[in-house]
């Protein structure tokens, strides 16, 4: 949890650009190192990254050794600096990428410009790093949010779940996984053509709320979990609103289906107004307290919506065709028996591997892939038990 030191320098830190950040020559590793240390958050993160925009191209490449000292020349307090030290030694970032195979999980960040989601760039604050379980690919298709209140009617979820199985024709859904329209629009989406990402407030390795397990554990195979917060973060409620804001930030829009007034999902519409991001209201009775804070939206000018149709006809021109996506899993043409149910990318990768056990660094340069989407191919073909990672992080076929 960050304490006063991230809080004092809110104001006085301006967004940085993926140029900048880039021309830093930070890697990946020590970008997640910094988000993974002790007391340090997004905006000491904007500062490190500041001043390596002020001492030109190419001063944060050596980072990784950096010591106390030089983290303390960046304007980090002298915990915050000790901390970044040990975050960013050889024998902690190997730690995390066990962590992260044991947990199967992958990471994406902010310098990785092919595998995040560019509408998420695009916000105020942007996450620096994203955690994920699942199909990454769902990041890179048209999404809307569908949000409301946890206690939703009958007419609130049968239409949140019809919504969301609607919109996942054409469009990614994208929700919380909260109880009552989130945990709706999600079963509706999960197995249709274009899926459903769940955004936690907490780490991808724990399910919250715990009634929804099933879910998650549905959405982790079929879909895609998401979440800013390292895994074992301990969840409090100040991690909602910044969940919020990645919800709005990855959509097209955000479709309101039930809320009260002060209701959570509110946060996330207000974001999106704020985003320039389209605001959809799913209409209610007026007088239902649980509607009345939705209904609201009409007078700061959200559309009405009364299914999917309505969304599509917004986005017409930024739709994919109705046919829908490549199927996550289908198989290739004349495939072995190992190959089957393999994309093009698990296929390429399936088969590097098969050729010789090969290491991370080993399987980019002969991929081409990034390290983020590479890392989310791996993490399929480990689920679909394709492959095994043994001692030096080295992958062996099955």
């Amino acid at each position: 949890m960050l304490d006063n030191e991230e809080n004092k320098k809110k104001d006085n830190v301006r967004v940085v650009s993926l140029a900048e950040a880039l021309e830093t020559g930070m890697t990946r590793e020590v970008l997640i190192a910094l988000h993974e240390a002790d007391g340090i958050g997004r905006v000491t993160i904007a500062t490190v990254f500041l001043y390596g925009v002020m001492k030109g191209p190419g001063s944060l490449r050596d980072s990784g050794d950096f010591l106390a000292g030089d983290w303390r020349d960046m304007g980090l307090s002298a915990r915050q600096a000790l901390a970044a030290e040990r975050s960013v030694r050889l024998a902690a970032r190997e730690r995390r990428q066990v962590r992260y195979a044991e947990g199967r999980m992958g990471v994406v960040t902010y310098l990785d410009d092919d595998d995040y989601p560019s509408l998420l760039r695009e916000i105020a604050d942007p996450p620096w790093v994203l955690y994920c379980r699942g199909r990454l690919e769902l990041l890179r298709h048209p999404a809307i949010a569908i949000v409301g209140t946890r206690l939703a009617t009958g007419y609130g979820r049968k239409m949140a779940e019809g919504l969301g199985e609607g919109c996942a024709g054409r469009m990614t859904v994208v929700s919380g996984l909260a109880k009552g329209i989130d945990a709706a629009a999600h079963r509706g989406a999960v197995s249709a053509a274009y899926g459903t990402i769940a955004v936690l407030a907490g780490g991808v390795d724990r399910c919250y709320p715990p009634e929804n397990a099933a879910l998650y554990r549905e959405i982790g195979m079929q879909g895609l979990l998401l979440a800013e917060s390292p895994p074992d973060t301990i969840l409090h409620p100040g991690l909602f609103p910044l969940r919020n804001r990645i919800i709005a930030g990855l959509s097209y829009g955000v479709v309101v289906v039930e809320a009260a007034h002060r209701s959570g999902a509110l946060i996330t519409a207000d974001l999106a107004l704020g985003y320039n991001r389209d605001v959809f209201v799913i209409p209610g009775q007026v007088t239902s307290p649980r509607s009345l804070g939705a209904l609201e939206y009409f007078r700061k000018g959200a559309h009405p919506a009364l299914d999917a149709s309505d969304i599509f006809q917004y986005y017409e021109y930024r739709m994919p065709s109705v046919t829908g996506p490549e199927p996550a899993n289908g198989a290739a043409s004349g495939a072995s028996a190992g190959e089957e149910g393999l994309n093009e990318d698990e296929l390429l990768v399936y088969r590097l591997i098969l050729d010789r056990p090969a290491s991370v660094d080993e399987l980019a340069t002969f991929s081409g892939m990034t390290f983020g989407h590479l890392h989310s191919v791996l993490l399929n073909l480990l689920m679909k038990r394709r492959i095994e990672q043994r001692t030096g992080f080295v992958y062996h076929v099955l």
